[in-house]
């Protein structure tokens, strides 16, 4: 299994990478996909994380001679649980700042760690831990920033932030034209705080500020991506900005799929293979991410939408498990399982039966059912995933969108609405145009990354290159 390293001492004479990901599992799972892909290269790999998170880390690779470093997480923090250290478990969002903003008080730990190790190639940090690009200046060391967003939401949020275009529509749900991608036209509601804020200022702004400063004076920011899919996209960031984007995805592909024997399959897995003997092989998996705060007005849209759609679903209800009574369970039981433990979400898609998604489309959702082939009926939720749905929809058209009551991006979703793309995505003829275009770029993203002429190998290779030149030139 991964061999944990508490003190972080190191003297392998072999080059070794340093992963440090934000703590929160949408940005720590792609970073320990991106430790197989290094180690397969026969580069060290060790992995930076914290006491709560440790578990979680080390089961995702014990099968890989990864090693991890614990570091303490700060304690006492105001407005912060005690014991809290990723943000799923935070109460609420209205935290995130605070908690992105204490990681800093980690930085003298890191440095010490950090400074144990031997034979530092680079630190990949994620873009969130801004903080981490001086630790790695102190040692001399390349620091990467890696965020969990594609190149299509990074190139038009640096478009509409230089061009101003964002504050020229008169209301938030208006569409706008954005200067440099004529052909998209988005709304103020397509993007989160503090980007579609007028005065720049606050915790909230400082934090972007600073973790936009010290990706910029990075040596690359890494994009969990495959250039085929948003060429010019890519393209736009390396033209228009520093420094140079590098596409090495999709990452989610690093990881094999499971075998295991069906008395160690979790009940959801068996659920799913009693569907396919039954012959009932269209499952629509759902699922709104880790950190989506639904209400009980929406959640209960949601259940009576899933109830008439009449389509077999299995539902992770994640932190609004409680919201999700055993009444509907007890309806739905012949053709809906509600799941409330975590879920391996990668082996649900692959399953034969699995035939849609119904998606916050957090990128590594999208990513993931893209791989797997299952097509996408996108519902924002945070974050920059209005633009992801945007991206998926009218770009890549490889999905639907939910239909909202008012029509706007971030409107209330009656159950109708839900009922009529649900039956679109998984019967209909739209939902048929789309699922031939997800299994072509399921191949093209499995050629960018398994194949050795594939780009997202070829971009690795040459970062890795690149950097021992780098390193040598010093």
């Amino acid at each position: 299994m991964g061999h944990v390293v508490l003190d972080g001492e190191s003297s392998s004479t072999t080059p070794r990478v340093v992963l440090f990901p934000f703590m929160s599992k949408g940005h720590t799972i792609p970073l320990l996909q991106l430790a197989r892909l290094i180690l397969a290269r026969g580069i060290d790999v060790t992995i930076f994380t914290t006491p709560a998170n440790l578990p979680f880390v080390s089961s995702r690779l014990a099968d890989t001679a990864a090693s991890i470093v614990a570091l303490p997480f700060p304690e006492n923090v105001d407005g912060l649980p005690l014991g809290v250290e990723s943000t799923d478990k935070l109460p609420s969002m209205s935290l995130f700042v605070t908690f992105v903003t204490c990681t800093k008080l980690m930085k003298p730990w890191f440095e010490e760690a950090l400074g144990r190790l031997s034979n530092v190639s680079f630190v990949i940090s994620d873009g969130f831990l801004g903080w981490t690009l001086d630790s790695a200046n102190k040692f001399g060391i390349p620091r990467l920033a890696s965020y969990g967003f594609n190149a299509f939401s990074c190139a038009v949020i640096q478009s509409v932030e230089a061009s101003g275009v964002i504050f020229e529509a008169e209301s938030d749900d208006e569409l706008f034209q954005v200067t440099d991608f004529p052909w998209i036209k988005l709304t103020r509601n397509d993007f989160d705080l503090p980007i579609k804020d007028r005065v720049k200022e606050g915790p909230g702004y400082e934090f972007y500020k600073e973790s936009i400063m010290a990706t910029s004076k990075s040596y690359g920011v890494l994009v969990n991506s495959f250039y085929e899919l948003e060429p010019e996209f890519l393209d736009y960031l390396n033209h228009k900005s520093q420094p140079k984007a590098w596409p090495i995805g999709p990452l989610c592909l690093a990881e094999p799929p499971k075998a295991m024997a069906t008395s160690e399959k979790p009940v959801y897995l068996k659920w799913l293979d009693d569907k396919l003997e039954d012959g009932r092989r269209s499952v629509l998996y759902v699922a709104f991410g880790s950190q989506a705060e639904i209400s009980k007005d929406q959640l209960h849209e949601i259940k009576t939408g899933l109830e008439k759609s009449g389509v077999n679903f299995l539902w992770a209800v994640g932190k609004n498990g409680n919201e999700v009574d055993h009444e509907f369970e007890t309806r739905v039981k012949d053709r809906g399982l509600v799941v409330r433990d975590w879920v391996d979400q990668m082996e649900i898609l692959r399953h034969e039966s699995v035939t849609g998604f119904l998606s916050h489309c957090g990128w590594n959702s999208v990513l993931e059912s893209i791989c797997a082939k299952v097509p996408i009926l996108g519902w924002p939720m945070m974050a920059e995933q209005p633009l992801n749905v945007r991206m998926v929809v009218e770009q890549i058209k490889v999905g639907l969108r939910v239909e909202t009551c008012d029509g706007t991006v971030k409107g209330f979703v009656k159950w109708e609405g839900l009922e009529k793309t649900v039956k679109e995505l998984m019967e209909g003829e739209m939902g048929k145009v789309v699922r031939k275009n997800v299994e072509l770029t399921g191949d093209a993203a499995a050629k960018a990354v398994l194949d050795q002429g594939g780009s997202s190998w070829k971009a690795l290779s040459e970062l890795i290159q690149g950097i021992h030149a780098f390193r040598k030139n010093k």
